[in-house]
């Protein structure tokens, strides 16, 4: 409603602008038959749709300005989804990188036993007890002959800091005896020969 009162003062000033001489006179004499309340009434009235123009222009900027921060807005958020779906693309190369690497060849893809140096947890050692039975179709326990001794170890790692909490899982749970023992490539070693600098607390 504003608008159309606005437009229509516009209207009107353009018009009064472009009257001839006929029509100014003519105006002339229906102001003159106006009653000065009529005529206050009129100014008064043009003053209110000027003022009501005016609140209409500076609301109108007002909503330019919150458009403007919008798109604003929107290209930054356009931005940050592109940033992400870079991150996502790489991130999937380089997964698609790693599935695709050759892996090394172990032993039932676990630790090969004889490349390196690995760790295990003895859990004793026996001159008569034989459990080959049990261990020569378990990875993770296995049984050594050695000096007269058959000795009994669980696990392998090549973390030493993994074996010795494994090891200590094991005391909790009554293994008294469990301590670490190492190898290399397939060998045992004294543990003093792969770990320097640290003190086995078995």
């Amino acid at each position: 409603m504003f608008i159309g009162l606005a437009v229509a003062m516009a209207s009107f000033d353009v018009s009064a602008q472009e009257m001839d001489k006929k029509e100014r006179k003519e105006w002339k004499k229906r102001v003159k038959k106006l009653e000065p309340e009529e005529y206050k009434g009129l100014i008064e009235e043009n003053r209110s749709l000027k003022s009501q123009v005016s609140s209409l222009r500076n609301e109108l900027n007002g909503v330019d300005q919150k458009i403007s921060e919008k798109d604003d807005q929107i290209a930054q958020y356009s931005g940050q989804i592109s940033d992400l779906r870079n991150q996502l693309a790489q991130a999937q190369a380089r997964a698609q990188a790693a599935a695709s690497a050759p892996r090394p060849q172990n032993d039932d893809d676990g630790i090969d036993e004889n490349v390196g140096v690995v760790f295990k947890v003895q859990i004793g050692a026996y001159a008569s007890k034989d459990l080959s039975k049990f261990t020569d179709n378990s990875k993770n326990f296995t049984q050594e002959e050695g000096e007269g001794f058959k000795r009994f170890t669980l696990g392998v790692f090549r973390d030493y800091w993994e074996a010795d909490t494994f090891k200590k899982y094991l005391r909790e749970m009554g293994v008294k005896d469990a301590w670490i023992v190492s190898f290399r490539d397939g060998q045992r070693v004294p543990i003093k020969e792969v770990l320097e600098g640290i003190t086995d607390n078995s």
